[in-house]
């Protein structure tokens, strides 16, 4: 039996952990973290992540600070999970009782609503174009995570095209891909996919294990066996147009012929062709495998908070499961009476992405790659 002593620091470490665990919304001077419902939404595959929830209030009104366009972040304890403004407030009134319905995105949502400035730019850096597309949408930090960072040597904006577009666009010149951190940064690269799992899945017969749910689907559906990329270069004063590049991707490990061939603007060389049609063939086989894992909380059993980009050991007899998993979405659910539950959706490993680190498969053991991190102010 426990002493008074041990017994009093046992409820202080299981209050502290069920304080971790509880979602809390900060906005101005404020916060709240009793909702009758919540969840959160983060995924590589949709441009923004966004939230939704709902309270019961005691008040007339909602807190001054809590409006449309507020700055908001959203936390578990220390690890914030989502940094963003309110999109929309509900405010219902139903006999008396007060309800608040509150949902927001991350720093994305302004970039996927509105249209990027208007400009051409030539033999400007990655960083000076990221910083023309996405500065005036209120972007103050960015990070590059890749091996190599150019380009084009020209590049264009067009009328009524979004920023999330036009960001899209020149991230794929290398391969690459934009998202939104946790801290809102934004981040314009890849996984590192030699990054060691953080965590490990289990799913018995006998019903034992750290999973609430596992399934696994597979799928045919937009596969394609071959990619070609057809473009062209445009013509500057040095050099002449050139009307036939082109690049193709072939996946090995489809056996059935579906090829799959599109046609895209100006390109400088084939290797950005290339690495087109290999981004195009790489989204393919990703619709091939989706896996979906519920577990307890927010936490990883080392304590990390869940969020994409992390890779996951699964193991499921059950399934014919037992590999390293890469993470590309996390749902978070939770509400009064209900557990808070977070559900993974995990991907084949090392196929999302593959050009951002090239080389990270053939590491040293024991060498570490860091990656490049710049803030406006560095590129400024």
């Amino acid at each position: 039996m426990p002493t008074q002593n041990n017994a009093t620091a046992k409820n202080s470490r299981n209050t502290t952990k069920a304080a971790d665990e509880r979602l809390t919304l900060t906005v101005g001077g404020v916060t709240h973290s009793d909702w009758e419902s919540a969840s959160v939404d983060s995924s590589f595959l949709t441009p923004a992540g966004a939230w939704s929830l709902r309270i019961g209030l005691n008040e007339a009104r909602p807190p001054a600070d809590v409006h449309p366009g507020a700055r908001a972040v959203l936390s578990a304890g220390s690890d914030i999970l989502m940094t963003g403004l309110i999109d929309d407030i509900n405010h219902d009134v139903t006999n008396g009782r007060h309800v608040l319905n509150l949902a927001g995105r991350d720093n994305a949502g302004a970039l996927v609503d509105c249209s990027a400035p208007i400009f051409t730019a030539e033999n400007m850096t990655l960083a000076e174009v990221i910083n023309k597309i996405v500065k005036p949408s209120g972007i103050t930090k960015i990070a590059i995570h890749a091996d190599k960072s150019t380009a084009p040597k020209k590049f264009s904006i067009q009328p009524g095209q979004t920023a999330w577009s036009a960001l899209m666009n020149v991230a794929e010149v290398n391969g690459l891909w934009p998202w939104i951190a946790p801290d809102g940064t934004l981040i314009i690269g890849g996984p590192d996919y030699s990054a060691a799992p953080v965590d490990s899945l289990v799913m018995r017969k006998d019903g034992t294990g750290n999973l609430l749910q596992l399934g696994k689907l597979t799928s045919i559906a937009g596969r394609y066996s071959q990619v070609t990329v057809l473009s062209q270069g445009h013509g500057t004063p040095e050099h002449n147009g050139v009307h036939n590049r082109h690049g193709t991707a072939t996946d090995t490990g489809m056996t059935l012929y579906r090829p799959f061939i599109e046609v895209m603007g100006d390109t400088d060389t084939d290797d950005m062709a290339t690495a087109r049609a290999r981004k195009i063939l790489s989204d393919s086989r990703l619709k091939a495998l989706t896996i979906t894992a519920t577990v307890r909380g927010v936490r990883t059993s080392g304590g990390t908070a869940w969020q994409p980009g992390q890779r996951v050991a699964v193991r499921s007899d059950i399934h014919d499961i037992d590999a390293i998993y890469f993470i590309m979405a996390r749902t978070i659910r939770c509400g009064r009476g209900q557990e808070l539950v977070t559900t993974l959706t995990l991907k084949e490993d090392g196929i999302w992405t593959p050009d951002a680190y090239p080389r990270s498969r053939h590491k040293k053991k024991g060498k570490q790659q860091v990656p490049t991190y710049h803030t406006w102010e560095e590129i400024n």
